[in-house]
């Protein structure tokens, strides 16, 4: 964040400032008192459950510079109406003065942080990136990332999520893009959306945020995201394993770890790629990161080299463990939707092919906000998983029965599906049945927190092995 005083402050989110002594705020924003950056300016947050408000006393006392409130917490401060609408006026303020930093927004029904962790270490190779922590990308987590920003940040690269129509167009107020990424049209929210016709409405929004300067990086094998070439100002790019894509994705294959290998085409340009991500759904995330990097500026050689290189660096997407004896752990379960399960699944059968006589292990609970078509949704990844050869099915939580009851019906018999209650019957079961050799996805929406289990089953052997992205084929 660049420094700024509090009566900066007060002047830009239209607050009071109380206490001040002649404090500057040269940290970044945040909202977590457990996390507290040094000379940074603390949210305070009336949330569900926790007010913000209760821990500003704390978070002053162990380094920070001020506090943005909405009453006086006894402290150095800026008092707003409301500390979330003046966090994202800060947050305009300050990328406002910002010109050589070049922001990057990406969405997607999947793949938006997968891609954005990727893109991140490439554009690294370009200059000082900074890029959204984990999923923090709502109301929040968008404008802390922006604050962490400075005059030496070349490139801002930012996750855009949506559940409504409005809230990508609310997002770029924050922060327009200068590149605008969109992977795909999914099902995920589709509850709340009602149709991927209204999905594809919502997430075209980050496309018309761009100006006659900027350029919209479309999904060439998605019909609802190339339709979206039609609703920007900007230039347009594409990418994927279309013929007509500015970059390619070809001669995709898959290794006995589940790591995908292709091609890239960029014109006359070409190069191989090997990922250490797990995963052959990455292979299209890597072509989208990609086509960014090589409009602003980094040669494809570059790019590839970078791509390859790449780890996983946001917790609870394809993160793979492997057990001193042998048991792999694959930790896909922050959040779930249909086609992430698909592709998930899809890499487990991938990695129990490359390792004979191993067994193949899905623990998955409920995908939500389905609205409708959870039903069915939720049954067909059930019939999928038998039709993949999964040998062993673990459906967790009685929101997630219709995966048992497809996979019965798929065609699964005797105890190859199983269903229990919840995370500790999960964790019981799988001590009792898996072991050595075996590997063992877990996956679902992140409040199921199978992630919990995956971590309990690890315990179990206290000498973990190294992550198989780190280049480890795991035998």
């Amino acid at each position: 964040m660049i420094p700024m005083t509090l009566t900066e402050i007060a002047e830009v989110v239209d607050g009071e400032v109380v206490h001040d002594s002649g404090v500057t705020v040269r940290g970044p924003a945040f909202v977590d008192s457990r996390l507290v950056e040094r000379d940074g300016l603390f949210v305070a947050v009336v949330g569900d459950r926790v007010d913000g408000h209760d821990y500003a006393r704390q978070a002053l006392d162990t380094g920070c510079a001020a506090v943005l409130s909405s009453r006086d917490t006894g402290g150095p401060g800026v008092v707003v109406a409301d500390p979330v609408t003046a966090l994202a006026a800060l947050a305009r303020h300050v990328l406002d003065s910002l010109p050589a930093t070049t922001v990057v927004a990406l969405t997607g029904s999947q793949g938006k942080t997968g891609t954005k962790d990727l893109l991140a270490q490439v554009l690294t190779a370009a200059g000082r990136t900074v890029a959204t922590y984990g999923s923090f990308n709502n109301e929040l987590g968008l404008p802390l990332t922006v604050l962490r920003a400075d005059p030496s940040t070349r490139f801002l690269v930012l996750e855009m999520g949506a559940r409504h129509i409005g809230d990508l167009r609310a997002s770029c107020e924050v922060a327009r893009p200068d590149v605008a990424l969109v992977l795909n049209v999914g099902t995920a929210h589709l509850g709340e959306f009602g149709s991927r016709e209204a999905i594809a409405q919502a997430k075209g929004e980050i496309v018309e945020a761009l100006d006659a300067a900027g350029v919209a990086v479309l999904n060439a094998d998605d019909p609802f995201v190339a339709a979206m070439a039609s609703r920007t100002r900007g230039q347009v790019r594409t990418y994927g394993a279309d013929a007509g894509a500015d970059v390619r994705l070809v001669d995709l294959e898959v290794d006995e770890a589940g790591r995908p290998s292709f091609e890239l085409v960029a014109g006359r340009d070409r190069t191989r790629v090997r990922l250490r991500l797990v995963g052959e759904h990455h292979a299209a995330n890597a072509a989208a990161a990609a086509a960014v990097a090589t409009y602003v500026g980094l040669p494809l050689g570059v790019v590839g080299s970078s791509l390859a290189a790449a780890t996983a660096t946001s917790p609870g997407r394809m993160q793979v463990r492997e057990r001193a004896d042998g048991l792999l752990v694959v930790d896909d379960a922050y959040n779930a939707n249909p086609d992430s399960v698909r592709a998930a699944l899809k890499a487990l059968a991938a990695i129990g092919r490359g390792r004979p006589g191993a067994r193949t292990v899905a623990v998955l609970g409920e995908m939500r906000e389905l609205g409708p078509a959870a039903l069915e949704e939720h049954d067909a990844v059930g019939r999928l998983a038998v039709r993949l050869d999964i040998h062993q099915l673990l459906v967790v939580g009685e929101a997630a029965r219709p995966i048992h009851l497809g996979a019965s019906l798929e065609g699964s018999w005797g105890e190859e599906s199983v269903f229990v209650a919840d995370t500790d019957e999960a964790t019981a079961w799988l001590r009792a049945h898996v072991g050595p050799g075996d590997v063992v996805l877990f996956k679902a929406s992140n409040a199921v927190r199978l992630s919990r289990v995956a971590a309990a089953l690890l315990a179990d052997e206290p000498a973990a092995g190294p992550a198989l992205e780190d280049g480890d084929s795991g035998r």
